[in-house]
């Protein structure tokens, strides 16, 4: 304790991150409670040491992780709200509800990801709540949770519950209540001096939201008081990744590339697309993954031109080349790859000589991802070498213009744009200083031969 003045002193003279002072001093382990010796509705240390340690709410992401997370997103309402003094700020984020496919067979439920990145609890019908403390300044606030209550008869059929003190127990948040009691919160909610956070126009559970929020979003826009978007702060939030966050990507990363390489090993002519799609998830669901990130695209021949392909129904030929287009989802990080190979493990002479200058393509455009440059300029670029690429080949006249090109690619070959922001009127740069934003690059060229 002696020596903290002297390390403040040390901060106020010098130009560091007000963010990372912030991380040293007001983000610190909470007392750990105990996590109850029981099942709890997600693993936790206690009933999955093979996959998390002690302190932490999913694996490589511990308590005060989620914390900090909680921390910077009041910063940003501090910034947002300036001005508007003598308010109390709540947040509130809906978990997503239970999905049927039909009568009561349930989808695997998949946490909302917004309330996920904030807490890591992932059980239905629940709410997160972050409230700025009275007397206190923001980004100071506590985090409540709000979950299912336990019920026997429930879990038999469903599974175990957390509860609320398996949920303050694994997540390190202040409070937890059971969902019932989410009405009397949201009754002291509708005074003037009370700013809420939340997306009313892109609710997440309809059934919360309709029982609690819409009301509440009705009696404020009578007053004036006007319920405030919250989705747009988590998402610049989520933007930079932590280095826990770039370890599980590098696993998912992981798991899929290897899954590739096994499925390449798989080849044989003729085979069925679906033969594919199941030893891709085999692959990666014997190496840990959770589950797959999205339908795959397994798409033979001209098949692999059609973006989402997704039925994977159709035999692949000898001679063809196959597309993939897979990734996995592990501890709530996923992974998207693209690859294109022969299914009979040889490339013709033309599909040698077009894989060859997307590769080409590919490295050059990597070799520009650095701090400084704009997705914009390598997307530019992209176009300007595929032009380029496909008249060396034969494949466009010489004299079609790059202008000409450019304004034909879309529709030629739609998938030129789908990933890059072409379109967009500020696009992405990333600039010295920031650490950890993601680039995902993927594109290709299709023609109608296999």
């Amino acid at each position: 304790m002696s020596r903290l003045p002297a390390v403040v002193r040390g901060w106020r003279g010098l130009a560091v991150c007000k963010s990372c002072i912030l991380r040293r001093f007001s983000i610190q382990p909470a007392q750990q409670k105990k996590i109850p010796n029981r099942y709890l509705g997600q693993p936790s240390p206690f009933t999955h040491p093979h996959l998390l340690k002690p302190g932490e709410v999913t694996p490589g992401l511990s308590q005060v992780e989620y914390s900090l997370r909680r921390h910077k997103l009041m910063a940003l309402i501090q910034k947002e709200a300036q001005g508007w003094e003598g308010l109390d700020h709540t947040v509130i984020l809906l978990s997503n509800p239970t999905y049927y496919m039909s009568n009561d067979i349930p989808y695997v439920f998949h946490q909302d990801t917004n309330f996920l990145y904030l807490c890591g609890f992932q059980e239905p019908d629940s709410i997160l709540v972050l409230q700025s403390l009275p007397g206190k300044a923001l980004p100071s606030h506590k985090a409540i949770l709000f979950v299912p209550r336990r019920d026997p008869s429930r879990e038999l059929w469903d599974g175990p519950r957390s509860g609320t003190d398996g949920a303050v127990a694994l997540t390190g948040v202040d409070e937890a209540y059971t969902i019932e009691e989410f009405g009397h919160l949201v009754a002291k909610l509708k005074g003037e001096s009370n700013k809420v956070w939340y997306d009313v126009t892109k609710p997440v559970h309809k059934e919360l939201h309709s029982d609690y929020m819409q009301p509440l979003a009705e009696l404020k826009a009578r007053s004036k008081n006007h319920i405030q978007s919250i989705r747009h702060l988590v998402q610049n939030l989520r933007l930079i990744k932590s280095p826990a966050e770039i370890e599980r990507m590098k696993i998912a990363g992981r798991v899929t590339a290897e899954a590739f390489v096994e499925t390449m090993f798989a080849r044989k002519s003729p085979v069925d697309e679906a033969f594919l799609y199941a030893k891709f998830e085999f692959e990666c669901r014997a190496r840990g993954a959770d589950i797959l990130a999205y339908p795959p695209v397994v798409a033979g021949g001209n098949r692999s031109n059609t973006l989402h392909y997704v039925k994977n129904n159709q035999l692949i030929k000898d001679g063809e080349l196959v597309l993939l287009d897979g990734g996995c989802e592990s501890s709530c990080y996923v992974s998207d790859i693209t690859r294109t190979w022969p299914v009979n493990g040889r490339f013709t002479k033309p599909q040698a000589e077009l894989y060859q200058a997307v590769l080409d393509i590919q490295k050059s455009c990597l070799s520009l991802c650095s701090p400084g440059v704009s997705l914009e300029n390598i997307y530019s670029l992209m176009l300007s070498l595929i032009g380029q690429k496909l008249k060396d080949l034969g494949i466009l006249k010489s004299s079609i213009t790059d202008s000409h090109f450019f304004k034909c690619h879309q529709k030629v070959q739609p998938n030129f744009s789908v990933f890059l922001p072409a379109a967009s009127s500020a696009p992405l740069r990333v600039t010295a200083g920031i650490h950890g934003v993601i680039w995902r690059m993927q594109w290709g060229t299709g023609l109608p031969w296999s």
